[in-house]
């Protein structure tokens, strides 16, 4: 497998992305095959649990074929990677691998069940879900939506596992959302949530004030609406709201969306200007637009990222053909804010809540903090970005830029 794990190094020709009035940019420090023993491998996720990274994915004899499974990867360092799992179902296709931690803290799988009788044929999918304790040992593939509708992956907030379920075989092209109190139960809390076009892949995700965001993919032919949509609602979730993201985003395959430390969010998904590949996007969850910021090198068949914050850096699996055969890759990226203003290189500090105390202001001094006037958890502080230059600051959830207070960095460390 040493071939097969080659580290492409690209350092040196540093690949970054840096938008007109967007404060993010994003640079691919390294991108490494995992993965490629199998005919077709593809499909991924990426997590961080306990002590290691773990990726999961599809193998089989090709993009649609009987003998789908998944196989999960370990790593304790992202370059040299192992094999812990493979989970297999008699009679279905396993597909489109997605992980997840539980409220006990036990690694969960979830992906997609088909019955296929034979290679390069439909087949309704339905989902399955799998769990581990320690990473190795699994339970049996268990289906827990029968085929025809398919949940394709969940979020844990709360207690709850949150998913959205699409038509996966011959029925009423709609999203439904469903929760679940152990991953195996699920209760359809939303029947119609979205049904515009044929709206499919969608994933959710919570900020840390509990708004969730919606990722929805929508494929069509003529006049039907492909363009990516996000959905967003608050409360009990029953209400929500739907924004076009744009026709630049049709068929947004594979999407996937993580919040920073700063509150931007970054999603990556399949785009099709230019042919086929894997993209990173500035998902701007105020305005409701999206950006794309980075091309990762791919082409062909590819897409379904895993995104993972960790260690100040950002990780993302995917799949790719563009060196001849579907195969598994791990990028690590850079993540830096440009002042959209000068241009010169922002720091994050934490926003301090609570009442001010002398060791609070003496942070504010030094440049290392500010104090925020509002309500927060100490535990959890949001983070702003902020040009000394311009002695500007924002958070990504404020419309408009702030003057930094005087005393913010009157202190010499």
């Amino acid at each position: 497998m040493r071939k097969g794990l080659t580290a492409v190094m690209l350092a040196v020709l540093s690949v970054a992305a840096v938008c007109a009035g967007v404060p993010v940019e994003v640079e691919l420090v390294t991108v490494r095959k995992i993965w490629d023993r199998a005919p077709h491998n593809a499909f991924t996720d990426l997590v961080w649990w306990r002590d290691g990274y773990y990726c999961a994915f599809r193998e089989g004899r090709g993009h649609v074929s009987t003998d789908g499974r998944i196989r999960v990867l370990r790593s304790s360092d992202a370059r040299q990677w192992t094999s812990a799992h493979v989970a297999r179902r008699s009679g279905f296709d396993l597909r489109d691998a997605h992980l997840s931690v539980t409220p006990d803290d036990r690694l969960m799988l979830i992906g997609g069940a088909a019955p296929r009788k034979k290679d390069h044929q439909g087949a309704p999918t339905g989902s399955f879900v799998a769990f581990s304790a320690d990473g190795t040992e699994w339970t049996e593939p268990q289906i827990v939506m029968e085929p025809g509708r398919w949940l394709w992956c969940v979020t844990w907030h709360k207690g709850k596992a949150y998913g959205v379920s699409y038509a996966a075989g011959s029925g009423e092209r709609y999203l439904s959302l469903h929760t679940s109190t152990d991953g195996l139960k699920y209760d359809t809390l939303v029947p119609r949530l979205f049904e515009e076009g044929y709206p499919n892949e969608t994933p959710l995700r919570f900020d840390r004030y509990g708004t969730c965001y919606a990722l929805a993919r929508r494929d069509g032919s003529g006049a039907t609406p492909r363009s990516a949509m996000l959905g967003v609602s608050r409360g009990d979730y029953t209400q929500w709201q739907w924004h076009d993201l744009g026709a630049e985003f049709n068929s947004f395959g594979g999407p996937n969306f993580i919040q920073l430390p700063t509150g931007y969010w970054i999603a990556a998904g399949r785009m099709h200007a230019g042919g086929a590949h894997t993209a990173i996007t500035l998902l701007n969850a105020v305005d409701h637009k999206m950006t794309k910021l980075l091309k990762l090198p791919s082409g062909g068949d590819t897409s379904y990222p895993g995104l993972l914050w960790h260690n100040e850096k950002l990780w993302m699996s995917y799949y790719s053909s563009h060196e001849g055969k579907t195969s598994i890759y791990v990028a690590e990226l850079k993540v830096s804010y440009p002042c959209p203003s000068c241009g010169a290189a922002m720091k994050t500090v934490p926003l301090l809540v609570g009442l001010p105390t002398e060791a609070m202001r003496e942070q504010l001094r030094r440049g290392n903090a500010l104090l925020a006037d509002c309500v927060g958890d100490p535990h959890n502080p949001v983070f702003a970005c902020i040009c000394t230059k311009c002695r500007k600051w924002k958070t990504a959830e404020m419309k408009h830029w702030q003057d930094l207070p005087k005393e913010f960095g009157t202190t010499v460390p």
